[in-house]
C-alpha cells in the first residue's frame, strides 16, 4: 500500500541530490577562495596559491558534472560566477595587495597620503574580474571561445608570483616585490580581462592538428617550460596564450 509513495519519495530525493552535485562542487570552489583569502592575510601566500589551484579544479569539473548529469540550470550558472568572483577575482586582488605591502613602496612614494591610496590599486583586478564574469554570462559570442582573458587564467598568473618567491626568493624578489611591477601588472591584467581580444578555448571539438594547431602549440610550450622553469613558467605560458590567440585571429582574417 505504501510502496509506491515510498518509491516516489526515494526517486524525488535522488533527483534532488543529483541536481545539487554540480552546485556542491561550485561551493567547494567558493570555499577554497574564502580560505585562500584568510591564508593571504596570515602571510601564507603559497598556501593561498595552492588553494586557488584546487578551486580551479573544482571550477573545471562542476560544469563537466552538470553536463554529465544533465542538470544544467540558471542558478548553477549564477552560482558559478559568484564563486569565481571570490576565487578568481577577489583572491588575486588580495594577493597583489599583499605583495605591494611587502614591497618597498615607501621608497618609491614618499607621500604617506598618496601611498595609502596607491596601496589599494591592485583591487582593480577584483573589479574588472567581476565586470568580465558579468559580461560573460550575457555575451553569446563566448560559447566556443573567449573575448578577453578568462579569470582563471589571470588568477593562475598572479598566484605564480608568491610561488616564484617560495621557489627562489633571492632571484625573483627584486622583480615580484618591485612596486612598479605590481602596479603595472595589476593594470595590464585588469585591461586584458575586459579587452575585446578573441582568445581560443582549450575545449577540443576534434583532435585534428589542422583544427587545433595553436592549442597544441600552447600545450607543447607548457610541457616544455614547466619542468624547466617550474612556477616561473606560468606567466610565460599565459602571455604565450594571449600572443598565440592574436596570431590565430590574424591568420584567420588573412
Amino acid at each position: 500500500m505504501f510502496e509506491k509513495p515510498k518509491e516516489k519519495l526515494i526517486l524525488s530525493l535522488m533527483s534532488f541530490v543529483r541536481r545539487q552535485i554540480p552546485n556542491f562542487i561550485t561551493c567547494l570552489n567558493l570555499l577554497c577562495g574564502c580560505i585562500a583569502t584568510v591564508m593571504v592575510f596570515r602571510n601564507h601566500l603559497d598556501w593561498a596559491a595552492y588553494l586557488v589551484f584546487i578551486a580551479a579544479f573544482f571550477d573545471l569539473i562542476d560544469g563537466m558534472a552538470a553536463r554529465a548529469l544533465h542538470v544544467s540550470s540558471p542558478i548553477g550558472k549564477e552560482l558559478d560566477s559568484l564563486a569565481d568572483v571570490i576565487s578568481f577575482g577577489f583572491v588575486p586582488g588580495v594577493i597583489m595587495f599583499k605583495l605591494l605591502q611587502m614591497s618597498a613602496l615607501s621608497e618609491f612614494i614618499e607621500s604617506n597620503t598618496l601611498r595609502q591610496i596607491v596601496q589599494f590599486f591592485p583591487f582593480v583586478i577584483a573589479v574588472f574580474s567581476a565586470l568580465r564574469l558579468a559580461n560573460f554570462n550575457i555575451d553569446t559570442r563566448q560559447s566556443d571561445s573567449f573575448i578577453g582573458l578568462p579569470t582563471p587564467a589571470n588568477t593562475l598568473l598572479i598566484v605564480s608570483f608568491p610561488l616564484m618567491l617560495s621557489q627562489d626568493y633571492t632571484r625573483f624578489s627584486p622583480i615580484v616585490l618591485n612596486p612598479y611591477f605590481i602596479l603595472i601588472v595589476s593594470g595590464i591584467m585588469s585591461w586584458l580581462l575586459v579587452a575585446e581580444i578573441p582568445l581560443f578555448s582549450l575545449k577540443f571539438k576534434s583532435f585534428k592538428l589542422k583544427d587545433n594547431l595553436f592549442q597544441y602549440i600552447l600545450l607543447l610550450l607548457a610541457v616544455v617550460l614547466l619542468p624547466v622553469f617550474l612556477f616561473a613558467a606560468i606567466p610565460i605560458i599565459i602571455f604565450s596564450y594571449v600572443l598565440l590567440s592574436i596570431i590565430q585571429n590574424k591568420t584567420r582574417k588573412q
